[in-house]
């Protein structure tokens, strides 16, 4: 399917998709993809929002190394190819 994305899985997150590093999800936008990985890995979707539509404030997603809040935020579109990596923030003190 050449319309697909990578989606790269952080090390935390992979047990929620079933250890997988990488996933090729196909979609149109930010939220057609993240949205296909919550229908077919609800655990997965429970980290990632904490509403519906609304992504959990420690879960920051890039597209080609950009961070989407500075693009469309989940409206970014995406052509084939594109990766997406999701990064869960990382706090500490």
């Amino acid at each position: 399917m050449s319309d697909t994305v990578t989606v790269r899985i952080p090390t935390a997150l992979r047990p929620q998709v079933g250890d997988q590093e990488s996933l090729e999800v196909a979609g149109g936008t930010v939220a057609d993809v993240l949205g296909s990985l919550n229908s077919q890995y609800p655990e997965f979707g429970k980290r990632l929002y904490k509403a519906q539509g609304e992504l959990n404030r420690f879960i920051n997603v890039y597209v080609n190394d950009e961070d989407i809040r500075f693009m469309d935020n989940l409206a970014t579109a995406l052509k084939g190819g594109d990766e997406v990596s999701i990064v869960p923030a990382i706090a500490g003190g």
